[in-house]
């Protein structure tokens, strides 16, 4: 193989450098060249020019030498080849230099300048040489001029040796003097550096920046105690969202760049410490964690309360001096079950309106029992059979009555409906194992990429407080979703704890807990937890790479929890009615479907804008009719006719106005609202069309609460303590959030280097920026807004249900 290498290598020297076809020879010239020295030289075919320099150089001192070329002849067919021979190193390029832009379009270059980086020597000072070869293949003389200069001013104020000991380096780039150029920026660890818009980001760090750039610089990355930055003005600005240039008239033609030049300031800072890494976590584990142990301690203070009542009943309604009557036990009137859910049929009597007995306890009727007994069947499903009794009351007749109670609209088999609403958690968990796992492994595949080459324009961080961990990027990013996960344990922890409550004052035949109040049922609760958990993870996820192709990781369990939200303030008061937990899903899905087609189809695109709002608006159209019908009307070929029979029947026949009159004011606000949002839609077409469909998605459920809170008041209810204080601190807090989030500091729907225009320092302990206090606060506020929803109907649990409005 040596020997097949070295005649290979002996042909190839014989041929380049060789007789010609002609028998001519190939003179080579070698001079002595000094620094600093204008050389003007001649090169023809047939002689090559070799330039030989040496330089001093120290261990303690690092230069640069910077090779000026001109070509002073517009020849391009037949360029100059110029080879630098140095220690470690050799560096080639042609001169006229041709760069290569957009469509191919070529741009000359008769005016090269390349610098050399120091090769590294042990030694204190060492006299090393390099070679400057000059060659062409043009038969006719070519003129050109070469210096050779030393650069001044190669080492940064701030030397790197002096950081080193410190974890991270901080590079801040400004832009003194501004115009539209696209500038390269690259940190090359050795040499030689790749300095040409072409190769300029074929190794280290490379990022792109008009105005400011910035780049974190690990320990780990520079074991030779120093890094080189490159700073390279692009031949087109497209890369950094800049205008097209014109198209040439051929497509070999060759384009005059002009003049492109700008100055920049470069400043090294070290970046932060393990100090206020470790301060940065523990703040975001104590704000959240104050949550528990305030609910811990409101926990403790309700439940001692409750003691507390209990005794006082039981002193009040049991005591023997009071009523003069002696507790039987309870085994002579009657026996528990197993499960403690069911009495025997000995303690039955036949009145079902009695409340206490002789003996001081709850009777209850036959239908009660029976209803018990049939909840303990676990083969029930709700698909078996209509649990209405329709041949006493027709459903038709209950729910278009005028006024409806929340009796009617819960006359279902409470087990049959707890199992209905619990596939809503079930589901959710099913659809988040499936949907984390893939998101974890490309986040993962994106960050490998970025570390591995480098290139830090795929990702679009807020470069200015990115703080990297490990592999990660931008760690404080990420450990800002923490809130979401914590609080929505938290949350699940707090439904579980009511849902035992309410199992242990059903197995006690409380009469509250089984005719008063708003139906329990738990399932969308439990849903609404694990959403907002599964928020924080994708989130973080989408923030170890924030680009254009996962940024419906972030808002996927956004829809799911403002839908989620809106299904269960239906439910309150509509629990027989409310939609499934499979035609939920489904539609949140359609709703995900279009989220992905409006991000990569959506940008400029009018028929998908035109199709998306006729869907919008159909979409609202039959959402109302099954919100004022109750779901009694039918989709079927005559629906038309019947819709222009109530019209002239009811509006121009009779003039009356409609039956459900609060209805219609909500469903016609939400119309509007709609209409309005897909009429800006249809003229704005904005270009994150995630965010606007998660703007619909707040507005109808905002639009949806408030008109509960006001029906509520209406109605003559009231808004308990404790809920009130939930609705006051999570307004606020939504209002700081929205704040920080509408600062914008970064964006995937411009080129990487427009995005930082937006980078910020960091605002809170020098390790978070203003989108990680938007996490914090979006996931207070959440939490707080689900607090609400437990919380607001917390007055009617000792109302009858057949006092209670539906609306």
């Amino acid at each position: 193989d040596t020997f097949i290498c070295s005649l290979l290598w002996l042909c190839v020297t014989q041929f380049v450098c060789g007789s010609g076809a002609e028998g001519e020879t190939n003179n080579v010239i070698q001079k002595d060249a000094e620094f600093d020295v204008t050389y003007n030289d001649t090169v023809t075919s047939e002689n090559q020019t070799i330039y030989a320099f040496n330089h001093t150089v120290s261990r303690n001192k690092t230069e640069g030498v910077r090779v000026f070329v001109d070509v002073l002849s517009q020849g391009f067919e037949s360029p100059i080849l110029f080879v630098v021979r140095q220690k470690q190193a050799v560096v080639s390029f042609q001169v006229p230099l041709i760069l290569r832009g957009l469509y191919q379009r070529k741009y000359p270059y008769s005016h090269v300048g390349r610098t050399l980086c120091q090769p590294p020597t042990r030694a204190a000072s060492e006299t090393q040489y390099f070679f400057v070869d000059v060659s062409t293949l043009s038969s006719l003389g070519t003129n050109y001029q070469l210096r050779v200069s030393r650069v001044e001013s190669f080492t940064l104020h701030n030397p790197v040796h002096l950081l080193f000991p410190l974890a991270f380096i901080f590079l801040i780039f400004h832009v003194s003097h501004y115009n539209f150029f696209s500038l390269p920026l690259s940190l090359s660890f050795q040499c030689p550096v790749y300095d040409l818009d072409n190769n300029v980001a074929f190794i280290g760090m490379y990022q792109t920046m008009t105005k400011k750039g910035a780049i974190t610089v690990q320990r780990k990355d520079f074991p030779s105690n120093s890094f080189y930055v490159v700073v390279v003005v692009k031949t087109e600005d497209e890369a950094c969202g800049g205008p097209l240039r014109f198209y040439p008239l051929r497509p070999d033609e060759l384009i005059d760049a002009g003049n492109r030049s700008k100055f920049i300031d470069v400043i090294v800072t070290p970046a932060i410490n393990s100090e206020v890494y470790v301060m940065g976590m523990l703040f975001c584990l104590g704000i959240f964690l104050s949550f528990y142990l305030l609910t811990l301690l409101m926990t403790c203070l309700e439940n001692k309360r409750m003691k507390k009542r209990e005794v006082f009943q039981i002193a009040a309604d049991m005591s023997p001096a009071e009523t003069g009557k002696t507790q039987a036990s309870p085994y002579e009137y009657g026996s528990f079950a197993d499960n403690g859910s069911t009495l025997s049929s000995e303690a039955i009597t036949d009145s079902a309106t009695s409340t206490d007995n002789n003996y001081g306890y709850v009777e209850q009727s036959l239908d009660s029992v029976g209803r018990s007994r049939q909840e303990s069947l676990s083969s029930v499903e709700e698909d078996d059979y209509d649990t209405l009794d329709d041949i006493t009351s027709d459903k038709n007749i209950v729910r278009t009555k005028k006024f409806l109670c929340v009796s009617d609209l819960s006359r279902k088999d409470k087990r049959i409906l707890s199992k209905k609403y619990q596939i809503y958690f079930w589901n959710i968990a099913t659809i988040a194992v499936f949907y984390a796992l893939p998101v974890v492994q490309l986040v993962i595949t994106y960050q490998t990429v970025v570390n591995v080459t480098g290139n830090q324009d795929i990702c679009f961080y807020n470069f200015l407080c990115a703080h990297p961990l490990g592999a990660l990027s931008a760690f404080n990013n990420i450990l800002s979703n923490l809130g979401y996960v914590l609080l929505g344990l938290l949350f699940l922890l707090i439904v579980l704890k009511r849902d035992i409550v309410h199992n242990r004052a059903l197995v006690r035949n409380d009469l509250n807990a089984l005719e008063c109040g708003i139906p329990k049922h738990f399932g969308l609760y439990y849903a609404m937890g694990t959403a907002l958990m599964m928020e924080g993870l994708l989130s973080a996820c989408y923030h170890v790479c924030p680009n254009y192709t996962n940024f419906q990781f972030d808002t996927s369990f956004m829809y799911m929890i403002a839908g989620l939200c809106m299904l269960k303030l239906y439910q309150k008061r509509h629990p027989d009615i409310n939609a499934s937990a499979y035609t939920a899903y489904a539609c949140l899905a359609g709703v995900i479907f279009f989220s992905v087609l409006g991000v990569v189809f959506g940008k400029g695109n009018t028929v998908f804008w035109i199709i998306f709002s006729v869907i919008h608006i159909l979409s609202t159209m039959l959402l109302s009719t099954q919100l004022y019908y109750m779901g009694r009307w039918r989709l079927d070929a005559g629906i038309l006719r019947r819709i222009v029979y109530v019209i002239y029947t009811d509006c121009i026949r009779q003039c009356s106005g409609p039956m459900y009159i609060d209805r219609m004011v909500l469903l016609v606000m939400g119309n509007i609202v709609n209409w309005s949002l897909a009429a800006y839609g249809l003229i704005e077409r904005p270009n994150d069309f995630a965010s606007y469909l998660l703007a619909i998605a707040i507005c109808n459920l905002l639009l949806y609460f408030a008109f509960y809170i006001i029906m509520k008041l209406r109605s003559g209810e009231r808004i308990q303590c404790l809920a009130l204080v939930c609705i006051l601190f999570t307004a606020v807090v939504w209002g700081f959030a929205l704040y920080f989030f509408f600062q914008g500091l970064s964006t995937w729907q411009k080129t990487p280097a427009e995005s930082r225009e937006h980078n910020r320092d960091c605002i809170l302990l020098s390790f978070f920026d203003d989108h990680d206090i938007w996490h914090f606060l979006s996931s207070i506020a959440m939490f707080g807004s689900f607090l609400v929803l437990l919380t607001m109907d917390d007055d009617l649990d000792t109302v009858q249900r057949d006092k209670i409005l539906a609306f």
